[in-house]
């Protein structure tokens, strides 16, 4: 018996390497890399909000709505031009139903903006449908993706920029 493998298995070897190389041609270049993405944080002043049945109370029987933003999620990649990052963001809202909530139908105001240290660059407002199914008093939702384009170049890339979450309280920016 021959240590020598069979001429039988070399087109399946050959076929192996084929693939193989497919396989890796798939994936990024060599030596690239995703683009580093922004940092999140959720503002902790505005990560909750309640909604009373009358203004100034903090009684639980006047509570009509509880709701907190639990993550932010999301992701990026290159933009258009190389001088951009693209970024799509997205929170995660957990809802509570108050006793005294009449109906399920609730409108919520949420921001999602992106800061460069101290310095707002963009800041989206909009306000969350909210609907709760019947017999049932919390939920979580994704309100969907805000998607932004930041600035970014050799020596600043985008983990220099801060995406920001939080609950609209007042009106304006």
């Amino acid at each position: 018996m021959s240590d020598r493998p069979s001429r039988a298995w070399a087109p399946c070897a050959a076929l192996l390497a084929t693939l193989l190389l497919a396989l890796a041609a798939c994936g990024p270049g060599r030596n690239q890399f995703a683009p580093p993405c922004p940092g999140q944080a959720i503002l902790g002043d505005a990560a909750d909000f309640d909604v009373y049945r009358t203004q100034g109370s903090r009684d639980l029987t006047d509570l009509v709505l509880h709701a907190r933003i639990v993550n932010i999620q999301g992701s990026c990649r290159e933009g258009d031009k190389k001088t951009q990052l693209a970024v799509t963001a997205n929170i995660g809202v957990e809802l509570s139903r108050g006793p005294a909530m009449a109906g399920r139908n609730i409108e919520v105001p949420v921001f999602i903006a992106v800061a460069d240290g101290e310095t707002i660059l963009d800041k989206r407002t909009y306000a969350m449908q909210i609907a709760f199914p019947p017999n049932v008093d919390r939920i979580t939702v994704t309100p969907g993706d805000v998607n932004l384009v930041l600035p970014v170049a050799s020596g600043k890339s985008g983990a220099a920029y801060t995406i920001i979450a939080g609950f609209q309280t007042t009106p304006g920016r």
